[in-house]
């Protein structure tokens, strides 16, 4: 089945969603989502909880320039925990040892602060649960009515967890997730290598196949790997960002795209 590519000059509106024909994505040989803030709301719970651990040890560690919203959007959304950790202390030229994913969330290394950000975000997502966007699972109706595969590809080690809580777990055959990227040895968004392992695994050819993200990282992920189509979801980075980053088009929710 022929893939097509969306131009990259489509319009949108102040939305971010796109006033010129939709894509139907039951035409590409696959479709390979991102989980935080595409299929779920949980990127506004990794948020809180990297907002409040970064706070208190910035405080605790005397570090400047204060945390701010931007420091999730340029250097943790999309990333694996740890390569977030990373490059967010570099920008404030921090370096701690890297430590050990068994490090506990005392440890002052960078496993062992990801891991301290991932308590956080485990008692938040248990304590108030999490429930798919709307317009997300009408998509994957249609998608599954018209039996085109698709599969998740979250840098995220709660994937798993995430899915299950959302009542999403039976819809995907193929997740690829931070833990099995962490396993394989695969780099962290924005390098391609998580989206083109999944679509291996789905065995579509990623330019057969779409890809949809919400984070500028997973953008140039998807875009890196040779996508047919790289749809970016404005979730608040920002529509223009996402087109700078290589998405094809970019809409506001996964609803419109419902044929």
């Amino acid at each position: 089945m022929a893939s097509r590519r969306f131009p990259t000059s489509a319009h949108r509106d102040p939305g971010g969603s796109v006033t010129a024909a939709l894509p139907d994505l039951s035409t590409y040989d696959a479709v390979l989502f991102d989980l935080d803030g595409v299929l779920t709301p949980t990127a506004e719970v990794h948020m809180h909880a990297w907002q409040t651990m970064f706070e208190e040890l910035f405080a605790a560690w005397d570090i400047t320039p204060p945390y701010t919203e931007r420091d999730y959007f340029e250097y943790l959304d999309g990333k694996k925990r740890y390569d977030g950790v990373a490059s967010l202390l570099r920008s404030r030229d921090v370096e701690v040892p890297w430590g050990d994913p068994s490090d506990p969330p005392t440890a002052d290394t960078v496993c062992g602060i990801g891991n301290r950000k991932n308590v956080v975000f485990s008692g938040v997502l248990r304590s108030e649960g999490i429930s798919a966007y709307p317009g997300s699972v009408r998509l994957l109706d249609a998608l599954q009515a018209a039996g085109t595969p698709i599969a998740v590809v979250s840098s995220s080690k709660n994937a798993t967890e995430v899915l299950q809580v959302a009542g999403l777990t039976d819809r995907f055959p193929v997740v690829m997730d931070g833990v099995i990227a962490e396993r394989d040895n695969l780099s962290s968004k924005p390098a391609p290598d998580v989206f083109v392992e999944a679509a291996r695994l789905v065995g579509v050819e990623p330019a057969r196949a779409a890809a949809v993200e919400d984070a500028i990282s997973g953008v140039m992920s998807a875009a890196a790997g040779g996508f047919g189509l790289v749809i970016g979801v404005d979730r608040g980075v920002g529509a223009d960002e996402l087109l700078k980053a290589g998405a094809h088009l970019v809409v506001a929710d996964l609803g419109v795209l419902v044929p």
